[in-house]
C-alpha cells in the first residue's frame, strides 16, 4: 500500500523505528549507566563506560576507511576488545568475521578471499598467524588491528586498537543499519572440506535473542560467566549480546578453564553460566569442585551436543539450586531453535524440547513431506531467527532453505506434544549390517557405567559390516576400567548389532573450543581397527 508521504518523511519514519543490533547497547546504557556491564580481567565497566567505547571504536573504524558492508575479521580469544568490536562493528553496520583461533594459516586464508574482509583484527600472540593468512589470501594492504593482550608491542604494519576505544568523539554514528542488512558471517566448523559463511542480520539476531530472553527465563540482574569462545554464535549470541540488551552483568574469560571458572564463579558470585555438556564434565571432575563456593549459581544452560543422562543427574544431585536449560540449534538458526526447560530435565531426559519462542519446528522425510510423531525425520524450522543464507553460495543456500523451510541436517523424533529428541546428525548414523544405529543411543548406554568420564561413538569402515560400531571412552581417574568392561556392559544393555565391535581407551577425546567432540578426527584416528577384520 502506497503510504502517500514524502521520501522525507518515510526517512524520518525508518529512523524512528530502527532496532538494528547497534541499537542494543545503547538503550541499556540510557536505562543502566552505571551498572557494572563487563568484567574482564582487571578490567570493570559500567553501560555507560561500554558504550563510549563502542561509539569511539566506530569512529576509530569509519576514519580508516571501513563503511557499512565492508568485512571485518576478528580473530582473538574473548576478552574486552572482542566484546568492543562486536558492537562498534554493528553500529557502522560493517560485517563482523568471527575467526576460529584454533585454524591455520591456509584455513583462515580462505575464510579472509570468501568473505572478501578488508579488515583483520588479530590478538597478538594470534598475529603471526594472520600475517601468514593475510599473505596467503593475497591481502596486501587494508586495516590490522593488534589487540595486545600479551603486552606486546603491535608488529610492523600493524596498529593497537586500544586507542580506538580509550579516545575519540564518543557520539552515535551516524550510520542507518536496517533489519535485514548482513552483520555477520559466521563461518561453520562444519562437516565439509570448506565452511560456509552464513549470513545473519539484526532481524535474525533480535529475534533470536528475544526468545532466548523470554524461554530462558534471563534478566537484568543476572551475572554471566563467559567462557566459550565468542566467534561461536553460542556464547555471542545467545548469552552475552542477551546479557548487553536486558543490562545483566558479563564476566569474559578467555577460555573454559575449569579451575579459572570455579575460581571466577565464587570471587564475582556469578549466578548464570553456559558450558557445553563437555565442560559441566570438566567441572564435575575438578578436584576444587565440592570445596568452592558455588552457592550463587542459580541458571546453568547447556548445549552444542545433548547431556548425557547420567551426567545430568549427576549435575542436578550436586548442584540441587540450580536450573537447567538445555538449549539445541544451528549457526543457521542465529543459533537457537529449541528448549528444554528446567522441570522437564528429568521427565524428558535426552529431549532438545520444543520449539523457541519465535520458532516453528517440525520433522520431514527425503521428499520433504511431514513425518508422524514417534518416526524419525530430517529437524526443519521456520523462524525470522533464521540466517539470510550461505554467502555467495546459492546452490547450498537453495539446498537448505528448500520448500520454504531451513533443513537443519540433524534427524530427531517428534512426540506428538511438539518434544524433540535428536536422534544424530545426518553424518553421525551408524549404518552397519543394514542397520541403522543411532550413536548417541550407544553413548547414553556406556555413561551408565561406573568409571566412565567421557564416551564417544562413530562409525568406521569395514569389509563385512559396512560400519562397526566404535566406542572411544576416556577413564575417570584413579578407575580400572577395561574394554572388556564396557563390551560386559554393552551386551547387558543393547542389541547385538547396536554393541561396540570395537572399544578403545583414551585419555581424552578431541574437541574443538566450542566444547564439541571431533567425531570426524576420531574416524581418521581409529580407521585403521578393521583393516584386517573380516567378520
Amino acid at each position: 500500500m502506497d503510504s502517500g508521504f514524502s521520501p522525507t518523511t518515510t526517512a524520518a519514519i525508518t529512523r524512528a523505528r530502527r532496532h538494528a543490533v547497534g541499537d542494543l547497547l545503547h538503550r541499556t546504557a540510557r536505562r543502566y549507566p552505571g551498572k557494572l556491564a563487563v568484567v574482564a580481567g582487571e578490567l570493570r565497566v559500567t553501560y555507560a563506560e561500554f558504550d563510549a567505547a563502542v561509539n569511539r571504536t566506530a569512529h576509530a573504524l569509519a576514519d580508516r576507511g571501513l563503511a557499512k558492508g565492508d568485512r571485518l575479521a576478528l580473530l582473538s580469544h574473548n576478552c574486552w576488545q572482542y566484546a568492543v568490536l562486536a558492537f562498534a562493528t554493528a553500529r557502522l553496520g560493517v560485517v563482523l568475521v568471527p575467526v576460529n583461533f584454533m585454524l591455520g594459516p591456509a584455513e583462515i586464508a580462505y575464510i579472509l578471499r570468501h568473505s572478501g574482509a578488508r579488515a583483520m583484527v588479530a590478538e597478538d600472540v594470534l598475529a603471526p598467524t594472520a600475517e601468514q593468512a593475510l599473505t596467503a589470501a593475497g591481502v596486501a594492504d587494508g586495516l590490522r588491528g593488534w589487540i595486545p593482550l600479551s603486552g606486546a608491542a603491535p608488529a610492523a604494519g600493524w596498529e593497537d586498537v586500544d586507542p580506538w576505544w580509550r579516545k575519540g568523539p564518543d557520539t552515535l554514528p551516524d550510520v542507518l543499519v536496517a533489519d535485514d542488512d548482513p552483520l555477520r558471517l559466521m563461518y561453520t566448523s562444519g562437516t565439509e572440506s570448506r565452511p560456509k559463511g552464513v549470513m545473519l542480520s539484526s532481524r535474525s539476531l533480535v529475534s533470536q535473542y528475544v526468545s532466548c530472553a523470554i524461554d530462558g527465563e534471563m534478566s537484568a540482574d543476572d551475572v554471566e560467566l563467559h567462557s566459550l569462545p565468542m566467534y561461536h554464535c553460542a556464547q555471542l549470541d545467545c548469552f552475552f549480546s542477551v546479557d548487553v540488551y536486558l543490562g545483566a552483568t558479563s564476566v569474559i574469560l578467555p577460555g573454559p578453564d575449569p579451575a579459572a571458572l570455579l575460581a571466577a564463579i565464587a570471587r564475582e558470585r556469578v549466578t548464570k553460566l553456559f558450558c557445553p555438556p563437555t565442560v559441566w564434565i570438566s567441572l564435575l571432575r575438578h578436584p576444587d569442585f565440592d570445596t568452592t563456593d558455588l552457592s550463587s549459581l542459580r541458571k546453568g544452560y547447556y548445549g552444542a551436543s545433548a547431556m548425557p543422562v547420567e551426567v545430568l543427574r549427576e549435575l542436578q544431585r550436586r548442584l540441587p539450586d540450580v536450573a537447567l536449560w538445555n538449549f539445541y540449534g544451528q549457526t543457521e538458526m542465529a543459533p537457537l531453535a529449541t528448549i528444554l526447560r528446567p522441570g522437564e530435565q528429568l521427565e524428558r531426559a535426552g529431549s532438545a524440547g520444543r520449539a523457541a519462542l519465535n520458532v516453528e519446528t517440525m520433522l520431514v522425510d527425503d521428499d520433504g513431506s511431514p513425518v508422524p510423531p514417534g518416526q524419525v525425520g530430517e529437524i526443519v524450522h521456520r523462524s525470522p531467527h533464521a540466517a539470510l543464507g550461505y554467502y555467495a553460495d546459492e546452490e547450498k543456500t537453495a539446498e537448505a532453505f528448500r520448500d520454504g523451510w531451513f533443513h537443519s541436517g540433524d534427524l530427531g523424533v517428534m512426540t506428538a506434544d511438539g518434544y524433540l529428541s535428536v536422534v544424530d546428525r545426518k553424518k553421525d548414523m551408524i549404518k552397519t549390517g543394514g542397520e541403522n544405529v543411532a550413536s548417541r543411543e550407544i553413548e547414553e548406554a556406556i555413561y551408565e557405567l561406573d568409571g566412565v568420564a567421557e564416551v564417544a561413538v562413530f562409525g568406521i569402515r569395514h569389509p563385512h559390516w559396512i560400519e562397526a560400531v566404535t566406542a572411544v571412552v576416556v577413564p575417570r581417574p584413579g578407575g580400572t576400567l577395561t574394554p572388556a568392561d564396557v563390551q560386559a556392559h554393552a551386551r547387558e544393555r543393547l542389541a547385538g548389532y547396536k554393541r561396540p565391535k570395537y572399544v578403545v581407551l583414551a585419555d581424552g577425546l578431541p574437541k574443538n573450543p566450542s566444547g564439541k567432540i571431533l567425531k570426524r578426527e576420531l574416524r581418521e584416528r581409529h580407521a585403521g581397527l578393521a583393516a584386517t577384520d573380516a567378520g
